[in-house]
């Protein structure tokens, strides 16, 4: 009964590690949001795949688990590293509320900060921090509080989920936040789809 828990980075072959390669290869079942699984397609033949759609976290979670205690070993699908804002702490998590037996092994895999900064350059060649501005399971006055610490304290900072459908003031008060203390020359680098056909960067200024 095992689960591996792979990040599988932006998601181009060319950033898959051997160690990832070897865990899918290795697994009975495959289990990930579909956006994600499509990148693994040419690992999955002969493989039952189970794949949902956005926040459906905790079913994906539970399906794995469900699996393993079948008996098959179980390839959990994450972007970049499966242990930063991934599927790994939440595995871990049911694994400890459940007493589950079940094995766990994190694959590890290159983050989107990672990727986005060699492409940038070297921008976090000196202390750095990351902050999510998703307030779907962390309420926004603590992000806040987050944005205040890392402007203040002039910490490089990776800025994750930064906008969505339902939520697009608060990256503008990131900005407002960062300005109090920082430079309006102070450089941000914008990356999307990084290692993708779509991929782009830019470096502006943060006035």
């Amino acid at each position: 009964m095992k689960i591996y828990c792979i990040g599988i980075c932006p998601g181009d072959e060319k950033y898959f590690t051997p160690e990832a390669i070897q865990a899918i290869k290795k697994s009975d079942v495959l289990v990930g949001y579909k956006y994600y699984m499509s990148y693994v397609e040419n690992l999955t033949k002969g493989k039952k795949q189970i794949s949902t759609g956005m926040k459906k976290e905790q079913e994906r979670a539970e399906g794995a688990f469900a699996e393993a205690e079948k008996g098959n070993t179980v390839a959990v699908i994450s972007s970049g590293d499966a242990g930063v804002y991934g599927m790994a702490p939440l595995l871990w998590e049911l694994k400890q509320k459940n007493n589950s037996e079940v094995e766990i092994e994190v694959v590890p895999g290159i983050s989107a900060m990672f990727a986005a900064a060699a492409k940038l350059g070297a921008p976090l060649g000196h202390d750095f921090c990351s902050i999510s501005m998703s307030d779907l399971l962390t309420p926004w006055e603590k992000i806040e509080k987050r944005i205040k610490a890392a402007a203040e304290a002039d910490f490089i900072t990776a800025i994750y989920n930064p906008l969505s459908q339902g939520r697009f003031w608060q990256l503008m008060r990131l900005k407002e936040l960062f300005l109090e203390v920082r430079s309006p020359e102070t450089p941000v680098g914008i990356a999307r789809q990084v290692g993708r056909e779509e991929e782009n960067t830019e470096v502006i200024q943060l006035k």
